[in-house]
């Protein structure tokens, strides 16, 4: 053979490796690449969905995403080792590497919120999920090398040049059409199943009929018969996804769900319930966390907002109360002036003011014209408070949910405590509520030592609320000047609080004194730390 014949052999595929369908090489290869840019999008679609499932579900987005991130780098490249021995039959693997992927990812979401619903188990099965589906994302890219490579041959750097930029744009694609089009549109759990169907069709369909001809027919009809059963599983679990999302979600809460809504914010779940006193029970879920319960709300509340209201209080801002209960208590004083709410989900103020249960519960707080609502997140609204309205608020009410994740851990930052000064009016004060000093005492004293070293005077109490049990709360007052802990003496109509009960209040046990904290910042969120462990003790 002489030299020319054989660079000619390098340069061509062999007639068995060449695609069977009647196309130019430059074709197929875009057709291969294009199918290298779906599985990419499909792939970074399921990484995302595990990272988001598990921060809706148990909180903590930050150690979600680095559990499911790390474990499937890692079987990513266990999978593409796995591949090798593949690479002689690398059609009838990718196709089927394709289908299991499919499936595996396309149920997923539904596989994990089951076995969270219903077993009560979470990060195990996250694992096994996570290092399955990572396994075969990495076998793609070796059993596509050599597809691409069969077409037409070229040197290692072009081929691997060309796939991953492929692999990087479909990556691009599918990480924004996540949030923007499949969470808002579809949900997890259909947005899953559809990016499943999408899989089996841009990996197996293409590559089965490109190379049809390098697969017996009876494999062939076996493969595409495969492809159609992945394709009516997903197609069936996606008619019943509804029905089996509502069904998992009562799992999750002992009464009966009168109302659930997610958001681009959240989970928002409202149940209801009559228990055997004759009482009516509406409680509210902010990702499966309890807000309030009807039946005791107004002890966490009036023990909230009226010892701040001791002081001045024409112009009050409330951070967080999106429910509107906080606001109630709020307008319980004629000479209020103004009261800016501002809360970061829209769709929490229109429950407030549309659900019929809660509207009255809040005694349609919304309706006053002394209420104004800004929809933002607190930090950010602080941040870019003008120079006009710094110093234009007489007492702050902070009523966030509790510290479980970045997110909210940075609205009980040092930082955050620092821009709330701003905002402060002078002899202005500030209430915010703390959590459990029984049973996350860490948590609720290292909120306090936080308001503190921002350089504000603080009161820690607390009181009964038979819904959370022990509660507490830190009243903070710029300067090193206590503020005092009482009643104003005009406030009428209270069921809960008097003197005698906010007396008792400051006053802690001895096994509840705790020390043994740190600050909690942007960029030392120990909060997280601290909430994760002790409730998880529970």
């Amino acid at each position: 053979m002489t030299t020319d014949q054989a660079e000619s052999e390098r340069a061509e595929p062999q007639e068995a490796d060449r695609p069977a369908v009647g196309i130019r090489a430059g074709a197929a290869r875009l057709l291969v690449l294009a199918a290298v840019f779906a599985c990419a999008a499909c792939g970074l679609v399921y990484e995302l969905a595990l990272v988001a499932l598990g921060s809706y579900l148990i909180g903590n987005a930050v150690t979600q995403a680095s559990i499911v991130l790390s474990v499937m780098v890692f079987a990513m490249g266990v999978g593409s080792l796995a591949a090798k021995p593949l690479q002689r039959h690398a059609v009838i693997a990718f196709a089927a590497v394709e289908g299991a992927l499919a499936l595996l990812g396309g149920l997923s979401v539904l596989g994990l919120y089951a076995a969270y619903s219903w077993l009560g188990v979470y990060v195990p099965v996250l694992v096994v999920v996570a290092f399955t589906v990572g396994v075969l994302i990495g076998a793609e890219i070796p059993l596509l090398m050599t597809l691409l490579q069969r077409i037409r041959r070229q040197d290692a750097g072009s081929a691997v040049a060309d796939m991953f930029a492929a692999d990087y744009v479909g990556a691009l694609v599918g990480g924004l059409a996540f949030p923007f089009l499949l969470l808002p549109f579809f949900g997890q759990i259909k947005g899953a199943l559809l990016v499943g169907a999408c899989n089996a069709v841009a990996g197996m369909a293409v590559v089965l009929w490109l190379f049809r001809g390098q697969v017996r027919r009876a494999l062939r009809a076996a493969l595409w018969a495969g492809m159609a059963v992945v394709l009516a599983v997903l197609a069936g679990t996606y008619a019943l996804a509804d029905r089996f999302e509502v069904s998992a979600r009562q799992a999750l809460y002992r009464d009966p769900i009168a109302l659930a809504e997610r958001t681009p914010y959240q989970e928002i779940v409202i149940t209801r319930a009559l228990r055997l006193s004759g009482r009516s029970d509406m409680r509210l879920f902010l990702n499966g966390d309890l807000q309030f319960s009807s039946v005791d709300e107004y002890r966490y509340h009036e023990a909230l907002v009226h010892p701040v209201l001791a002081g001045a209080r024409g112009r009050v801002l409330i951070l967080g109360g999106g429910d509107g209960l906080a606001l109630r208590e709020v307008l319980r004083y004629r000479d209020v002036r103004r009261v800016t709410l501002v809360e970061l989900d829209p769709a929490m103020i229109r429950l407030a003011r549309t659900y019929r249960e809660l509207a009255e519960l809040n005694g349609r707080a919304f309706d006053d014209p002394r209420v104004q609502v800004v929809n933002a997140d607190a930090f950010t609204w602080l941040r870019r408070l003008p120079p006009s309205r710094q110093g234009a608020f007489d007492a702050v009410v902070v009523d966030f949910p509790d510290p479980d994740d970045v997110p909210t851990a940075k609205l009980y930052s040092l930082e955050f405590y620092g821009l709330l000064q701003r905002a402060l009016a002078p002899g202005g004060r500030v209430v915010v509520q703390s959590g459990s000093p029984f049973f996350a005492p860490r948590s609720f004293w290292s909120i306090e030592k936080t308001i503190r070293a921002s350089g504000m005077a603080t009161v820690p109490y607390h009181v009964d609320v038979p819904s959370f049990g022990d509660w507490g709360y830190v009243l903070a007052a710029p300067g090193r000047t206590a503020p005092a802990l009482r009643l104003d003496p005009s406030v009428q109509g209270l069921r809960f609080l008097d003197e005698q009960v906010l007396r008792a209040a400051a006053v802690f046990a001895k096994d509840l004194r705790r020390t043994d904290v740190e600050v909690n910042t942007l960029v030392r969120p120990k909060l997280i730390d601290y909430h994760r462990q002790e409730w998880q003790d529970l």
